[in-house]
């Protein structure tokens, strides 16, 4: 199956609104109901979806936000940064001439799905979270966000590969402006935020799958469970993985399966 990557060009972007315009890298594949596939806060490159197995029944779109991979570079994430990059997904959506989409993100992108779910619903088919987060506080992270910042090569050899070839030399300066970003959340969160979402996750209505690692790290004690409460028809598929099911070597095959199937059920 082919695969397309392109630049889309978009009027401008809430995540750098001082340039104008913004030209965002989309990959594309397939034919049919759109399913757009939102990275996670490496960049794309880190963990890879399998376009070709969404792409045999649907038209997929997997752009790199502004800030990551082939969409240029940002010194820092502003405030807010999840709901900017919705807001710069629909946008792109604009410019590709899709009216409805079903989104699957992972990490970052789920958070960012989550927000297109409520900030523009008619043009939500269905909604795959990913290795969701929902606390804004999230203690146990911030060790993992500080060596982002401080010393990402930490993360190990396979991972700074995968990460310079998505950001090239730069790929320092786009780890850590995330690692800084979290830790920022994290310091709101220990001050009385309460979530990611403005109170406003319960507002999804859009067929939700909640597609998740029993063995992630980046997930708090009821963090998961708080997050179903507020979404009690969605359905919910626990893998024995860590932070990325999708791109596990054992947990690969199985959540790619359980996505397709769902995507395949309510995206059209």
């Amino acid at each position: 199956m082919s695969i397309c990557s392109r630049l889309v060009r978009i009027p401008a972007s809430p995540v750098a609104p001082s340039r104008s315009p913004v030209e965002l890298l989309v990959r594309e594949a397939g034919a049919g109901p759109a399913v757009v596939l939102l990275h996670g806060g490496w960049g794309y490159q880190a963990y890879p979806f399998n376009l070709e197995a969404v792409a045999a029944r649907h038209r997929v779109i997997a752009p790199d936000r502004t800030g990551y991979g082939g969409s240029g570079r940002l010194a820092d994430l502003p405030s807010g940064f999840h709901r900017a990059m919705a807001e710069e997904t629909l946008l792109l959506l604009d410019a590709l001439g899709v009216e409805q989409a079903a989104f699957w993100g992972h990490s970052d992108g789920s958070i960012i799905a989550a927000w297109i779910g409520f900030l523009a619903p008619g043009r939500v088919r269905a909604l795959v979270l990913e290795a969701l987060h929902f606390f804004a506080a999230k203690p146990s992270s911030v060790r993992f966000f500080e060596d982002a910042v401080e010393d990402p090569e930490r993360f190990g050899p396979a991972v700074v590969e995968a990460l310079r070839r998505d950001h090239g030399e730069g790929w320092r300066e786009v780890v850590a402006a995330g690692g800084r970003a979290w830790l920022a959340i994290i310091a709101a969160g220990r001050a009385g935020q309460a979530d990611l979402y403005q109170g406003r996750f319960g507002e999804v209505r859009a067929p939700t799958l909640l597609l998740h690692g029993m063995r992630d790290p980046r997930t708090e004690p009821g963090e998961l469970e708080a997050a179903r409460r507020l979404l009690p028809a969605a359905q919910a598929v626990l893998i024995d993985a860590g932070h990325c099911p999708h791109a596990g070597r054992r947990s690969a095959a199985e959540a790619t399966r359980a996505a397709v199937r769902f995507l395949e059920s309510h995206a059209g």
